[in-house]
């Protein structure tokens, strides 16, 4: 990737920030964020952040955030907008978290093939405790936003993801890495960040047998 211009698709969660963050550290060059939201709302699909939250991500970062809205019917439609776009802003490469859902794989690499981007997957195919383990490793700071309480107790709403809650959720018989949609987190610190996102934890909605948690930047602390 030495010198190659980057998107990133961002969830603003643990697997987006470290894709980016060895996107980077391969020698890639990151030139955009892009982010799909809900149609006709103001937070990100799955994640549920709110705008202010992944616009201080991305200031943090120090590049561009592209916004794209879509319901699962115009998701596709939008998606392949996004890579148009990035392309014609000489952007080549597209970077994506999955780790090993092929199906999801498959998908993004034919989208992204039709506007002749180049998907990669910096994670693919590595143990997932592994990945977490560098996670933790690398300095990252994240907190679980969205719990489907399907699959796990909504009592981990809101806690810090770290080794140790890791140990709880495997003790549990729940995978740590939540790559089935268990849960879902925000990050706030790391390498990838230049100052820590100030957010705050409010309260909770319970919707379709999940739990969102609502955060949003102290303040006193401009979004832009």
């Amino acid at each position: 990737m030495s010198g190659v211009k980057f998107v990133s698709s961002w969830s603003g969660g643990k697997d987006s920030a470290l894709a980016f963050h060895r996107a980077v550290k391969d020698g890639g060059t990151p030139a955009m964020l892009w982010t799909m939201f809900e149609k006709d709302q103001s937070h990100s699909k799955s994640h549920a952040l709110p705008l202010e939250i992944v616009q201080a991500q991305a200031k943090q970062i120090g590049i561009p955030l592209m916004i794209r809205k879509a319901d699962w019917a115009g998701y596709e439609t939008q998606f392949i907008d996004a890579m148009r776009v990035c392309k014609a802003h000489g952007i080549p490469q597209a970077v994506f978290g999955d780790i090993d859902l092929e199906d999801h794989l498959l998908w993004v690499q034919s989208m992204c093939a039709k506007v002749c981007m180049e998907a990669l997957h910096p994670l693919w195919e590595e143990p997932r405790r592994k990945l977490l383990e560098e996670f933790i490793a690398e300095g990252f700071e994240a907190y679980i936003v969205v719990v489907n309480t399907k699959m796990m107790p909504a009592e981990f709403i809101g806690r810090r993801f770290t080794i140790g809650l890791m140990e709880e959720l495997e003790a549990l018989g729940i995978d740590s890495c939540g790559e089935s949609g268990e849960f879902h987190t925000v990050v706030v610190d790391g390498p990838i960040f230049k100052e820590r996102i100030p957010f705050v934890m409010n309260e909770t909605l319970e919707k379709d047998g999940y739990i969102f948690l609502k955060c949003e930047l102290e303040k006193n602390t401009a979004a832009g």
